[in-house]
């Protein structure tokens, strides 16, 4: 016994069989137990074991397998992650051990394993072993299925040319339809004629009769109707295509294609579609349901799908007349796609058939005409003569998002229970700047009240955090000195965590910037919480003064004002970093009454206060260019792609550094005090941004959009999304004073943040899109928009290849379907004149032209106040031009809406 135990501590793996298989009952039990000792001891071993941990692991497994003497136990045993340590177990080895117990303990250790679903996809061939030596069947759990079609697909090279000699394939194989998501390796295929090709091979074993081949068509049938992954669905396609279904087969599953048809994915509903189109001309389909799997057709986004319903409805109707009452209400159903040339052809093809229509299907009919575009108003009218009242569009009002109201923060928690409920929450999402910042200050206020009391509620509480388990005693301090973790240091130094040397240190070094503004933020972020965290540990503070009053980050001056008086009343110092973020959330140059108030203290912070609020400016040294103060903008090299740090650099603001931050401002502020560049180079924080860098300079939109323009570059011109986060936020901020703050008439954004917004219209990912439409429109509604501004900036991108126009008009589509059609052709307006101008009219300009028509279309007269066709040079000439392309089409559509 005390041998094998040797063996398994000094990793010797190869001699536990021989070790362990002459040990009775009795010892086996007694070493269990020292096995589970060093189990737990491994837990607590550093990351600099790791590789000795592995190699003690590697013995510990199956010793400790084979001392179980349940089934149990011992699957439970095999089964923990902890003792796997990134590898797979020696499953040679444990059938070694295990083989040896009665087949029904064997059955059932099995079953259990299998029912494990973090492991039994990997213990396949354990499992699979130990079926056969106890000689039941094979558990069918979805991670058996996983580990099985890796093991035959693989199989030692030899891929399925034998599938259909394995034992468990009429088992399995119709567990594959089954499994939430599919096989990995059922997609590992490209050539029909590879060995490793499932389709094929599972066709070749129902033509022999080893499957059935009704169940491989209903399940395909049936993952083909739930959907998926793309690559997913397109396995059970190639399957279902190879195995060539009859035309009986086709017909009784008529409600499966009319489903696929109408919410599968383009290629699923291409091939569904082309199914009902067989039936429906050999007569296997009947009007009735011909009808209603147009009618959800005809609400897809795909042209070519809607397109080619439309002429499936047009050859059955010519073939049969019969049809015509049930098939021209579905046509109708087409007059309200956004495609104005669908429209124009199901309105066509409802003309061509309405004289055999009765009178009560015409009046049907001309009540859907209300749907149609207003540029097929007139065709309409020639159809069907008067059109309802109902058809004619009454009164344009603009729709936009109400504008969003600064929000008051919440008191902090009051009492232990409700604050500490508040730290477990922040320290697992801190991404929330309110709750996070009434949850720091409740921190402070309640370490200074009642201190002994939140620091044994806490204890409790956070009993799984890293810094209270022993095992990181030596490198706690040198962690919690490179980053504070947010309130993780705070809570660490209550509770004596970490040593005041430590924090003191990383308290007085400041933190690096150069690399970029945004590690410049975090530094700021960093020393407020080592600061906060410091004086927990040495003289705690009544409350913080950089609270802020608002979500947005704001502080307001009186606030800041009378907490100044109560730190005087109290004859404390406050924290100079805390004070710093408080000045730097506080507008300036707009309260003459909170600087009066301020200088009237006696205190140096209150002269400060008094003197910060009545300057004037931004915070931050301003870019320039030749032509006034704007946000750097980046160039692509070569158009249309991007490459780090080889973009154009405008020349910075020449304007000396902030003197008053470098001179009374803690070394963590120093940075502001400087000229800023928006390079790219050296930052990698813009597709991961934190609503934290916003809140600590809540005044200075145009540097955050300047900071934030190097990453929406990569996020249109690059797969690098994520990086539009900022753009609401931004969008909701305050700019400088006298900019539309509070009780203000409200005035644009600046420059930087429209080419931001610009950028971010244009980014690859729709999610990004999505976040930069929410911004232009909270920027519509709080009367901050450029739109003129915003629309040259669109045109500029455009034709640097910045900004593609399909991406470009999805953006404008999205945003006026929210009902901002005034404000989306507003933006198009001010862009259309650049777009126009160009020698060659960028690809995709049509669909720009067709969501700037139906915008007008739509606003009626409201849109004539933005743009008439005199003042969009080159739209005439466009639509002038010989041919039926989308983009004279479109042209022509916007002309002469502009000029009703």
């Amino acid at each position: 016994m005390k041998e094998l135990l040797a063996a398994v501590r000094e990793g010797r793996s190869s001699e536990v069989p021989g070790l362990l298989k002459p040990l009775t009952p009795a010892e086996r039990k007694t070493c269990l137990v020292e096995l589970k000792a060093l189990r737990a001891e491994l837990r607590g071993w550093g990351w600099d074991r790791w590789q000795e941990r592995f190699k003690v692991n590697r013995a510990l497994l199956p010793a400790g397998a084979g001392c179980h003497t349940g089934a149990a136990a011992a699957a439970a045993w095999i089964g923990a992650r902890d003792l796997r340590d990134g590898g797979r177990p020696l499953h040679g080895m444990l059938i070694d051990l295990l083989s040896d117990r009665a087949p029904e303990w064997l059955g059932d250790l099995a079953h259990r394993l299998a029912a494990r679903s973090s492991t039994a996809e990997e213990d396949y061939p354990l499992i699979d072993e130990l079926a056969r030596l106890a000689k039941c069947g094979i558990p069918t759990t979805d991670g058996v299925v996983y580990g099985w079609a890796e093991a035959v697909t693989s199989a030692r090279g030899k891929g399925l040319g034998r599938l259909g000699e394995d034992p468990h394939v009429r088992t399995l194989v119709p567990r594959l339809f089954e499994t939430p998501q599919l096989a990995r390796p059922l997609t590992w295929f490209t050539d029909p004629e590879a060995p490793n090709h499932w389709p094929t091979a599972l066709t070749a074993l129902a033509t022999a009769g080893v499957l059935d081949r009704t169940v491989l068509v209903d399940a395909c049938v049936a993952r083909l109707l739930r959907g998926g992954r793309p690559g997913e669905m397109r396995f059970f396609l190639i399957l279902l295509r190879r195995l060539e279904l009859t035309p009986a087969e086709e017909s009784a599953r008529v409600a499966d294609w009319a489903g696929m048809a109408a919410d599968g994915m383009s290629t699923v509903a291409a091939h569904a579609q082309g199914v009902l189109a067989r039936l429906a001309e050999s007569g296997e389909l009947s009007a009735s349901a011909l009808a209603a799997a147009s009618s959800a057709v005809l609400f897809r986004t795909e042209k070519k799908l809607v397109r080619a319903q439309l002429v499936l409805l047009g050859k059955v109707l010519r073939r049969n007349a019969g049809t015509v009452g049930e098939l021209l209400p579905a046509l109708a159903d087409a007059f309200g796609h956004q495609d104005v040339g669908v429209q124009e052809r199901a309105l066509k093809l409802v003309g061509r058939h309405l004289p055999t229509a009765d009178d009560s299907l015409r009046k049907e009919l001309a009540a859907a005409a209300a749907l149609l575009s207003p540029a097929h108003r007139k065709a309409a009218v020639e159809i069907f003569g008067a059109l309802p009242d109902d058809g004619v569009p009454g009164e344009y009002v603009e729709i936009l998002p109400a504008a969003p109201e600064p929000r008051r923060l919440a008191p902090a928690a009051d009492s232990v229970a409700e604050l500490v409920e508040d730290v477990v929450v922040q320290l697992r999402a801190d991404d929330d700047v309110s709750e996070f910042e009434r949850t720091l200050d409740g921190l402070v206020r309640l370490v200074h009240r009642e201190p002994a009391a939140l620091a044994d509620a806490l204890r409790a509480a956070l009993a799984d955090r890293w810094w209270l388990d022993d095992t990181y005693r030596w490198d706690r301090d040198q962690r919690f000195y490179g980053h504070p973790y947010g309130l993780e240091v705070v809570t660490a130094a209550l509770l004596e965590r970490v040593s005041v040397k430590t924090l003191h240190n990383a308290r007085v070094r400041g933190t690096a910037s150069d690399s970029c503004a945004h590690t410049g933020l975090d530094g700021i972020f960093n020393a407020r919480m080592w600061e906060a965290a410091f004086r927990v540990r040495t003289r705690p503070l009544p409350f913080l003064l950089a609270t802020p009053t608002w979500h947005t980050g704001t502080l307001d001056a009186d606030e800041l004002v009378n907490r100044l008086r109560e730190y005087r009343r109290l004859d404390l110092p406050p924290g100079p970093v805390d004070f710093a973020q408080a000045l730097l959330r506080v507008p300036r140059g707009a309260d003459g009454s909170a600087a009066h108030a301020a200088a009237q203290l006696g205190t140096t912070e209150g002269d400060r206060l008094a003197a910060w609020l009545t300057g004037d400016g931004p915070v931050v040294p301003a870019l320039r260019t030749g032509t006034g103060t704007e946000a750097e903008v980046p160039e692509p090299a070569t158009p249309g792609r991007w490459q780090p740090g080889r973009y154009t650099r405008r020349r910075l603001d020449e304007t000396k550094g902030r003197l008053a931050i470098q001179r009374e401002f803690p070394r963590s502020f120093h940075w502001l005090g400087r000229a800023q560049s928006s390079s790219y180079r050296g930052c990698y924080h813009w597709a991961a941004g934190r609503t934290h860098w916003v809140a600590a300079l809540p005044h200075e939109r145009e540097a955050h959009a300047t900071w934030m323009l190097p990453g929406l570059t990569a996020c249109a011109l690059e797969d690098l999304p994520g990086a539009t986060w900022g753009l609401p936020p931004l969008a909701e901020a305050d700019g400088p004073a006298g900019a539309g703050g509070p009780g203000e008439p409200a005035e644009p954004a600046g420059p930087a943040l429209h080419r931001a917004l610009a950028t971010g219209l244009g980014a690859r990912s729709r999610e990004d899109r999505l976040a930069a439409v929410d911004a232009l429109l909270v920027l519509a509604a709080r009367g901050r928009l450029d739109a003129s501004r915003l629309g040259r900036d669109l045109a500029e991108l455009v034709g640097q290849g910045t900004v593609k126009p399909n991406r470009l008009a999805e953006s404008a589509r999205t945003a006026a379907a929210t009902g901002a059609y005034a404000t989306t052709w507003s933006v198009l307006a001010g862009a259309l004149p650049g777009l126009l101008s160009a020698d060659q009219p960028p690809r995709g300009l049509g669909e720009i032209l067709a969501v700037a028509a139906e915008c007008v279309e739509t606003c009626g007269t409201a849109a004539a106040v933005s743009g008439s066709p005199d003042g969009i040079p080159g739209l005439a000439d466009l639509a002038g031009r010989r041919g039926s392309s989308q983009l004279v089409a479109q042209a022509s559509r916007l002309l002469t809406a502009l000029d009703h």
